[in-house]
């Protein structure tokens, strides 16, 4: 889909950075109390616990993005319903105006329940075991986060960002929707086959050492 020329991009990035600052403040706040508290009882355990939660998220964006924010959940009694209700529609605006700064990231009410649940399963727990994996795993959802938000809105002349700027971007093309699920890599879509097709990713990789990715014009 074309975006209007007409869009106001940085108007739609401020909207955008504004519901993203709760969830960053929060979520920061939380998973380094968090992993302070687990740091206290065995800092060498709870430090291999986050970096484990760190990278067991690059699986989890993976897999939301491709069966969750992608999936299909068609309306029917009792758990469907509720299925139906709380995710049938929670990518596809995203996907029909990327531009616009009301669709691009989550808020505090849409992970909020998770992330609570998360760390309410991980309490009873020593908290240099599950506390910390997930103070990693959330702390790398809003890295993640920033990350989705400045390829939309951002232009960064560094490698990894020029990278996962041409990856995401074509996931947004019309053939890229059914592959490219990876938000912050490309390395779960090398592992579940839906890879951007070689010839493409030549097209857009081979010039990542030259120029930066073309600069989006201000309305």
């Amino acid at each position: 889909m074309e975006t209007p020329a007409s869009i106001r991009w940085a108007e739609e990035a401020r909207k955008a950075r504004r519901r993203l600052y709760p969830v960053t403040v929060v979520y920061t706040l939380v998973a380094g109390l968090a992993f302070a508290w687990a740091l206290r009882a065995r800092p060498g355990a709870a430090a291999a616990s986050w970096l484990l939660g760190v990278a067991f998220w690059t699986w989890v964006e993976y897999m939301v993005h491709r069966y969750v924010l992608h999936g299909v959940f068609p309306d029917g009694p009792g758990m469907k319903h509720w299925l139906h209700l709380l995710f049938d529609h929670l990518h596809v605006e995203h996907h029909r105006r990327q531009w616009d700064g009301n669709h691009v990231n989550g808020t505090l009410k849409d992970t909020g329940p998770f992330v609570l649940l998360l760390f309410l399963l991980a309490l009873p727990l020593p908290p240099h075991t599950l506390m910390a994996f997930v103070a990693g795993l959330v702390q790398a959802y809003v890295v993640e986060e920033w990350v989705h938000h400045s390829v939309h809105f951002c232009d960064f002349d560094n490698l990894y960002f020029r990278y996962i700027k041409r990856h995401h971007l074509y996931h947004h093309s019309r053939r890229g929707q059914e592959i490219a699920f990876g938000l912050t890599s490309g390395l779960w879509d090398a592992a579940y086959d839906t890879r951007i097709p070689a010839d493409v990713r030549a097209a857009l990789y081979a010039p990542l050492l030259g120029k930066p990715f073309p600069r989006r014009q201000e309305s």
